[in-house]
């Protein structure tokens, strides 16, 4: 898909760039590579692939959750800086 150094200063105008002549040369060849292959890409026939959100086999990363001993709670506020009541007291992060 062709471009016009017009349409590369816009792109560059957008994209907060100042571009010198042939730094405008270079990025219009490649924008009108990539654009090429995104055309190359839309013309593919995918009618008979069904709509998926990813290519890979679903699987969880998370472990099984099992019912275990807790800690007390002094065991738990041990080392604790401060603490008020049972839990950990500490500096207010907004004023």
């Amino acid at each position: 898909m062709p471009l016009t150094p017009i349409e590369v200063e816009h792109i560059a105008l957008l994209a907060h760039l100042q571009l010198e002549e042939a730094e405008l040369a270079k990025y219009r060849r490649q924008l009108e590579s990539i654009l090429e292959y995104a055309d190359r890409l839309r013309r593919v026939d995918t009618s008979l692939i069904s709509p998926t959100t990813t290519v890979l086999p679903l699987r969880s990363v998370v472990r099984d959750d099992k019912i275990g001993e807790s800690l007390l709670c002094d065991d738990a506020l041990a080392n604790a800086v401060e603490r008020e009541r049972n839990m950990f007291r500490i500096p207010p992060v907004f004023e």
